[in-house]
């Protein structure tokens, strides 16, 4: 992925937070992302993001967990292992009902997750650029990449007006790389220019 060019917006309030994603997109900056310390209700519908897709893909591994279970063990007692005990049927339907249960559990919880992870590039050997070492901690950070069409000039000073306790330019890798995060890598460089400090 490309090494890209981001302003970085740090506030030190979600009720500044809100009003300022606002105004950036009704500018026309490209907002990367928001990074929050703990999680913001309306803060995707802010950012222009669409309804997540998870719950259709939980949906999708459940049934396969279903299918999976019943065909299985409609094949080992019907074609594989046929068995008869006591006269009961071969496709005793209630017995199979727990695990089939299980395995719908099962399919759609493992499968949500590794979807969840691919999402959102998380897994223990994937490392993302950090923008703020506060974002997790008390800061709410806007990143804003720099397009052919934004100068970075005037990004800062429309930050500056909407209420950005601290403004500066970096550069980055927008997307993710393997890496530590115990390592400090030499490719990027980030220059901090607060603002009033």
């Amino acid at each position: 992925m490309a090494v890209k060019k981001f302003v970085v917006g740090c506030f030190d309030d979600e009720a500044v937070l809100f009003p300022a994603v606002k105004k950036v997109r009704a500018a026309g900056y490209k907002i990367h992302d928001v990074y929050t310390p703990f999680p913001v209700h309306g803060l995707d519908h802010a950012l222009g993001l669409r309804e997540t897709s998870l719950h259709t893909a939980g949906f999708i591994y459940g049934i396969t967990g279903t299918t999976t279970a019943l065909s299985f063990m409609s094949w080992v007692f019907t074609t594989d292992w046929p068995m008869n005990i006591g006269g009961k049927p071969h496709f005793p339907l209630p017995a199979f009902i727990p695990i089939t249960f299980e395995l719908t559990v099962l399919f759609s919880a493992v499968g949500m997750v590794m979807t969840f992870m691919y999402l959102c590039q998380m897994a223990p050997f994937v490392k993302k650029h950090i923008f703020h070492p506060r974002q997790t901690d008390d800061l709410f950070v806007m990143a804003i990449e720099v397009t052919e069409k934004t100068r970075p000039e005037e990004v800062k000073a429309f930050l500056d007006s909407v209420g950005a306790k601290e403004i500066n330019e970096q550069t980055a890798e927008a997307g993710w790389w393997l890496g530590r995060f115990d390592r400090e890598d030499k490719l990027f460089t980030k220059q901090i220019e607060p603002l009033n400090a």
